[in-house]
């Protein structure tokens, strides 16, 4: 865990040379660390039943949005739809997890107070990743073009 804070701390203290057409960058980037923090408590509370299963899954939990937090923060607007991709996986995985908690084929209590909370920020995420799409989009792009000029007085033909 204090890996990802340090990697945090040095996200913080890089820069400021997020492009500006990019919109919603800090709200991207803290989204992604409440689902790291949603992660590393839910990789501790599901027993894997192999080791390459909880590798797995700490990877897709809590690697994957550090990486993403970080290119998110050097600005590229693709990130922001990689967020919108990342979000809609999770929220279908979350969407799985409540579904058959409720369906009484899985454990209730903590699992399922985390995978609702990791739904709601899933959510967020696509919110706030798609607008912050859509805004770099409409932002970059190109100027419309003038109407022409009306002819000048010297370009007339003379009689």
């Amino acid at each position: 865990m204090a890996d990802f804070f340090s990697i945090l701390l040095l996200l913080c203290a890089a820069d400021t040379g997020i492009i500006s057409s990019m919109r919603h960058t800090w709200i991207l980037i803290g989204l992604l660390a409440g689902l790291c923090f949603i992660g590393a408590t839910t990789t501790q509370l599901i027993p894997a039943a192999t080791e390459a299963g909880r590798i797995g899954w700490m990877l897709y939990l809590i690697a994957f949005p550090i990486a993403l937090a970080g290119l998110v923060r050097i600005g590229w607007t693709w990130t922001a739809m990689a967020c919108v991709i990342y979000g809609t996986v999770g929220l279908a995985l979350d969407l799985a997890t409540v579904t058959s908690i409720l369906g009484g084929q899985g454990e209730t209590g903590a699992l399922f107070l985390f995978s609702a909370m990791s739904g709601i920020v899933n959510f967020l995420l696509i919110l706030f990743g798609g607008r912050a799409f859509l805004d770099s989009s409409l932002g970059a792009a190109l100027p419309e073009s003038r109407p022409p000029s009306p002819p000048s007085p010297s370009s007339s033909a003379r009689p």
